[in-house]
């Protein structure tokens, strides 16, 4: 039961996790009025969330191996409340961009220490929950706009806001008056009712994570401990090399199409403006639909099964958007089978490595600053060569090249982790032939030390035999000797009688004559 608790929490801390990502979007346009920048001139924030989320990753990766799971992420999360709190307090582009940099610094460690705390908890077997964890984050992106829609009501699009709109003469102010008010009440209360709402959720959660400190410390030490002698892949760290580049591609691509889809249906598919934004909510939707029905999945099919399908739906869907890149209806279809089968490729993943080596902090951090490289350098690359070459669909063919790069890795990836498996099942294999062998060979001595024992045992009674039959054969010679003498000297007892008989004879016949 105290391991389902702590599972749910975590999906908990990553319900909040995406609400805490995907709120900045929706509030975008509001955070830029509050520090009297434009749009365009503010978009520098989402550059130090990127790095404070990749400086996290690794943070959390070194931190995760020597401190209790649920400290760090406990603590992970109340900075990330604080952070919230603080945001729509800022009042210059400066100490937002750092406020946003904490921020990602905070979701980072929380990010990774998730991933490693759900697989301690549940090892190989914890597929499902992984896909869990993750559609938990997908759900908190969903929700993120609705609460923001709800909290700051129907807001002006981005698209159709001037420069003059962020300038109105009421909220400019002197750059003196700018370095003098740090912090300031928002000028839209609902904006701060909104980042309000999500960090009171995540400080509950992160209530709820130190209560499980204080009563799991000693227990995570001893499964620490037992973790040691856990198992280690013969290529343990080309595997990782090979899972960064697969994160690399697989999330850039993932990052790329999301972002460059709606641009691409009006510029070069010729879509009107609410078929593009229908186009882009249908690949988030089949994205988020699929990563929630493969909880169920997983409970049946193992992760390289899943990650193989996931490999021929984007290769098949890509290709076919790169062949009829102009025909609404195949990009309509494409486009619902690519973010269905990119949804479940980032967690069945770290579930399949778990199988073949055991994942500890460094590890996981490794190939999640792998998947944030791509999501930060990808999209930037594509939208430079999307803006010299208008007329290629640069996005699409990013996401065949990502998918042939993927379905390409995945191969080698497996075909390193099962050969020394192989190979260490043919060594067990000798080693128990030799210990057949030896005890077959102990089986031999003994029973010929028994059968010498034997003949042993069977020569002392031949011997024993062989005297007692000495023995009679003695006794029954002298019966038959002294039985053979008593009939000798019956018969001489009887000669000496007749002899007297005959002497006596002669003398009666002489006187007879």
């Amino acid at each position: 039961m105290l391991r389902w608790f702590t599972t749910l929490m975590l999906f908990a801390s990553f319900l909040g996790l995406g609400l805490s990502v995907a709120i900045v979007g929706p509030t975008f346009q509001d955070l830029a009025t509050n520090v009297n920048r434009n749009i365009s001139s503010l978009s520098f924030i989402f550059v130090g969330r990127a790095f404070g989320y990749l400086s996290g990753s690794v943070i959390g990766g070194l931190l995760v191996d020597v401190m209790n799971y649920f400290l760090l992420l406990g603590i992970s999360m109340l900075a990330t409340t604080v952070g919230l709190y603080l945001v729509p307090f800022c009042k210059t582009a400066v100490l937002l961009t750092v406020m946003m940099c904490v921020f990602g610094t905070s979701i980072g460690i929380l990010d990774t220490g998730g991933n490693v705390l759900i697989l301690a908890l549940w090892g190989d077997k914890g597929a499902p929950h992984m896909q869990a964890l993750h559609f938990s984050f997908a759900l908190g992106a969903f929700l993120a706009p609705l609460l923001a829609k709800l909290a700051l009501g129907p807001t002006v699009s981005a698209e159709n806001c001037t420069e003059s709109d962020f300038h109105h003469p009421a909220l400019n102010r002197s750059s003196e008056a700018d370095s003098e008010a740090l912090f300031g009440v928002p000028n839209d209360t609902n904006l701060l009712w909104a980042y309000a709402v999500i960090g009171t959720y995540m400080f509950l959660v992160s209530v709820v994570l130190f209560g499980l400190f204080f009563k799991n410390s000693s227990k995570q030490e001893k499964t620490r401990a037992s973790a040691q002698t856990s198992r280690r892949a013969k290529y343990h760290n080309a595997l990782l090399c090979l899972l960064f580049l697969f994160f690399f591609f697989y999330v850039g691509a993932e990052v790329t199409y999301g972002s460059y889809v709606f641009s691409f249906a009006t510029t070069h598919a010729g879509m009107k403006e609410s078929e593009a934004a229908g186009l882009n909510s249908i690949f988030w939707g089949t994205f988020a639909v699929c990563r929630g029905l493969a909880i169920f999945f997983a409970t049946c099919l193992q992760p390289g099964t899943m990650i193989v399908l996931s490999n021929i739906g984007s290769l098949t869907s890509s290709l076919f958007l790169v062949l009829f890149d102009k025909k609404p209806i195949c990009l309509w279809i494409a486009t619902a089978v690519y973010g269905a089968s990119m949804a479940t490729t980032f967690p069945s993943g770290i579930s399949w490595i778990e199988q073949y080596t055991t994942i500890h902090g460094k590890s996981a951090a490794f190939f999640v600053v792998g998947a944030a490289l791509g999501e930060m350098a990808i999209p930037a690359v594509i939208g430079i060569l999307q803006g010299k070459y208008p007329d290629l669909p640069v996005v699409l063919y990013t996401s065949l090249g990502a998918s042939i790069a993927t379905g390409v890795l995945f191969p080698v990836l497996y075909k390193l982790a099962t050969s020394p498996l192989d190979h260490q099942r043919k060594e067990n294999r000798k080693s128990e032939d030799q210990k057949a062998l030896l005890s077959s060979s102990g089986l031999n001595e003994y029973e010929e030390e028994n059968e010498e024992e034997d003949a042993e045992k069977w020569n002392e009674m031949d011997f024993e035999m062989i005297e007692t039959d000495d023995t009679m054969r003695h006794s029954i010679i002298e019966t038959s000797r002294s039985s053979s003498m008593e009939p000798t000297a019956e018969i001489y007892n009887q000669y000496p009688s007749n002899a007297l008989v005959f002497e006596s004879s002669p003398v009666n016949t002489g006187s007879s004559i």
